[in-house]
């Protein structure tokens, strides 16, 4: 946060603000715990560039994780919070940021099990009419991966809950931050099924070591090829308003301004 306080309101009157969250959470022997806060933060850097926007500091701690999403708290090194927890702090966080005369705010996701708590979170600041005339865009990176994308770069694509600790995070670790990653690539050849919550669980065969896939197909190359294709998807809704309620009644010049023509003034991906 490097304005001062008397320079942040005029600093982001009708501006995009981005806010990435994530958590702390073991992913297998081969990545760090910090990988949903390094790639939220990754994809917020990245679409706070494009869309000449004010990125705030990561969120990083986050819901707790579950076995069928990430491992379970079976293994050591994941910190969390209370789903009412989260949903309290997000809510009050949005409602101290709503504030700010922005036009819209953009939540970046990282951690699978935040989803159900942010969207909760944004629709009771929402109802408390702290929202009106601001846009707010929150999404899980993945969500904005296009099928065409998984079944052309990931075969045997074992659906989003279970690529914890698999190919796509190992392969936007290899890009990021490829001195966090370790040789190993395990692999999970029984990933688990969508939406079911089963007690009690056998760790040992619903992971391996608190991975759900397979890493086997990593790299780098891919990792950026995947990190390229969210933000694109990304800022693409932000400048077309797509779903956005105010876009017709209030169009922003940043949407469809060529990266060219930016103010010089105004310095891109610019931390608040």
């Amino acid at each position: 946060m490097d304005l001062t306080s008397s320079q942040v309101t005029d600093a982001v009157r009708g501006r995009t603000v981005i806010w990435p969250i994530g958590a702390i959470e073991q992913h297998g022997p081969h990545l760090p715990l910090s990988v949903d806060l390094l790639l939220a933060e990754a994809f917020a850097d990245e679409i706070g560039r494009e869309l000449d926007a004010f990125t705030l500091p990561a969120q990083p701690i986050g819901a707790r994780s579950l076995p069928q999403s990430g491992g379970g708290l079976y293994f050591p090194g994941t910190v969390h919070v209370a789903g009412e927890t989260l949903i309290r702090f997000l809510r009050e966080t949005i409602s101290s940021l709503a504030a700010l005369p922005m036009a819209r705010l953009v939540v970046v996701n990282g951690h699978y099990e935040n989803e159900p708590f942010l969207f909760e979170a944004l629709d009771q600041v929402r109802e408390q009419g702290l929202l009106d005339g601001t846009e707010v865009f929150a999404f899980s990176w993945w969500s904005l991966a296009r099928d065409t994308f998984t079944d052309l770069e990931i075969p045997r694509f074992p659906g989003w809950h279970a690529e914890h600790a698999g190919v796509t995070e190992t392969s936007l670790m290899l890009h990021l931050h490829p001195d966090l990653v370790t040789n190993q690539r395990p692999d999970h050849d029984q990933p688990p099924r969508a939406g079911i919550y089963l007690h009690p669980i056998d760790v040992e065969k619903t992971t391996n070591h608190g991975i759900l896939s397979s890493t086997s197909g990593s790299s780098a190359a891919l990792g950026e090829k995947l990190l390229r294709h969210v933000v694109d998807e990304a800022t693409t809704l932000v400048r077309d308003g797509k779903g956005l309620l105010l876009a017709c009644i209030q169009p922003d010049r940043r949407r469809t301004a060529a990266p060219e023509h930016r103010s010089i003034a105004q310095p891109e991906g610019k931390r608040s």
